[in-house]
């Protein structure tokens, strides 16, 4: 009985210590869904490409609108976000099962914000930095949750939505 509780015990740890993370190198995935912000609900779509057992490179799109009032008048703006991403994905390290995704990374983005011509309000188009920490889990082998919260430029904030692998 000792004999097959330590087989057991070492194919759990040797399971756990040696799983490839959510998203194998060369392996893809798209994120999907909405965000919260300062400025309005995003909506976003994003790409990620496994680079290495640990490493993901990604690209993503997302918009926004809002209402402000300013000046006693009322502007709607909308934004739209291009950013890609670089993420360390901790599952190796940390040995945490495949079936979960945490990772942190950088992200950089150009931003087109669009205001009415006589807006004479600071929003500005332009390229931010920021940086990102999330999970995911999944399902099965193609669908999970995500959920990110990040900061540092017009993409901040938190979102959650869907994950599919490719």
């Amino acid at each position: 009985m000792k004999k097959l509780l330590l087989v057991v015990a070492m194919a759990l740890i040797s399971g756990f210590a040696f799983s490839q993370g959510s998203l194998s190198k060369g392996r893809s995935q798209l994120n999907l869904g909405v965000g919260l912000t300062g400025w309005g609900v995003p909506i976003y779509i994003g790409f990620d490409y496994g680079a290495s057992r640990d490493l993901t490179v990604g690209a993503e799109m997302s918009y926004r609108s809002y209402n402000e009032n300013w000046k006693s008048y009322r502007y709607r703006h909308n934004i739209i976000g291009l950013s890609g991403n670089l993420n360390y994905h901790f599952n190796t390290i940390l040995s945490i099962p495949s079936n979960w995704d945490f990772y942190a990374g950088l992200n950089l983005g150009f931003y087109v914000w669009s205001s009415p011509n006589d807006y004479d309000g600071d929003h500005r188009t332009g390229l931010g930095l920021g940086a990102q920490i999330g999970g995911r889990y999944y399902f099965n082998d193609k669908i999970g949750v995500n959920l990110e919260f990040g900061g540092g430029n017009a993409f901040s904030g938190g979102k959650f939505g869907l994950t599919f692998k490719l």
